[in-house]
């Protein structure tokens, strides 16, 4: 038994004929009286009384008619779900606390357009927190985020290492601080400070590296990139892992760099996440492993 034969039959019960049904269809009268026939020798049923004046649905085909009309409804329903997908898998959400924009997600973004020029990336900017609920709700494909080393990492979602980095003094070009081969710790607090908003892991990294000791003065921001930004206006320094101003735009026009903490501490990670429990569209795989492939090349050129 195929779809297409239950399809016929209820063509020619809705139309009247077996002409307009075929017209329906696009497909001849014999073809389309054979399929039925054969319909009805499976079955074992007479499915249509055919007449001079005309086919109409037998006293068999009537009482069977519900049936058909379920399963024809059925496939509807699957096959507008299959077309949801299949559009859903045109567009790849992913939540960043955009780190490594520039060198990392830029050139594989660039990469997977190429080889896929119909399928639209979102970048969606979020703390680490948000991310890993979307990434459980099915609203984010992918998470990019941040961690210092050691950290535990949630047990439903894979965790998949791009970067580590040290954590780096942003400061203006034409800061005191560029002269310096690393900058102590007490001469970076003695500037004004652009800390990052309770949330974003260099906020934890910066609370737990200063022990109870506080800047000069401080402002707070959300996101690395309001940092470099607040960095170029001459508002002063910030604290970000070293792969998060590299190559930045406003690093390679010359406005701000960046110099080694001269202090202790952990590494920060950049890392992928994704839900463990949901299946990974075949582009959503693609563009990890542009990911990881682009950070492979970073790291050599370090």
């Amino acid at each position: 038994m195929r779809i297409e034969q239950l399809e016929c039959v209820a063509a020619v019960t809705r139309l009247g004929s077996m002409r307009r049904a075929s017209e329906a269809l696009h497909m001849s009268q014999p073809a389309l009286s054979q399929t039925i026939g054969n319909l009805e020798r499976e079955l074992g049923l007479t499915l249509l009384d055919r007449h001079r004046a005309g086919t109409r649905i037998s006293a068999d085909g009537r009482e069977l008619l519900p049936w058909i009309a379920e399963v024809l409804d059925a496939v509807h329903r699957l096959r507008a779900a299959a077309d949801d997908q299949a559009r859903s898998r045109q567009m790849i959400r992913i939540g960043t606390v955009n780190a490594a924009t520039v060198p990392l997600v830029a050139p594989a973004m660039r990469t997977f357009r190429a080889a896929h020029p119909g399928t639209q990336v979102e970048l969606v900017t979020l703390q680490q927190a948000d991310i890993r609920d979307a990434l459980r709700g099915g609203a984010l494909d992918l998470g990019l985020i941040n961690l210092i080393d050691g950290d535990d990492q949630p047990p439903d979602l894979a965790t998949v290492e791009l970067l580590r980095g040290r954590p780096t003094v942003c400061c203006r070009t034409d800061s005191p601080l560029a002269r310096l081969d690393a900058v102590p710790l007490d001469r970076m607090l003695a500037e004004p400070f652009v800390a990052m908003r309770s949330g974003y892991l260099m906020h934890r990294y910066v609370h737990r590296l200063l022990d109870g000791r506080e800047p000069a003065f401080a402002y707070s921001v959300d996101g690395a990139e309001m940092g470099k930004v607040m960095v170029a206006e001459g508002l002063g320094v910030t604290l970000l892992p070293d792969y998060s101003i590299a190559d930045d735009p406003l690093e390679r026009s010359g406005v701000i760099t960046r110099r080694p903490l001269d202090a202790e501490g952990p590494d920060v990670l950049l890392v992928a996440q994704h839900a463990r429990t949901r299946h990974l569209p075949r582009h959503v795989n693609r563009m990890l492993r542009l990911l990881r492939t682009q950070a492979v090349d970073l790291r050599q050129q370090q």
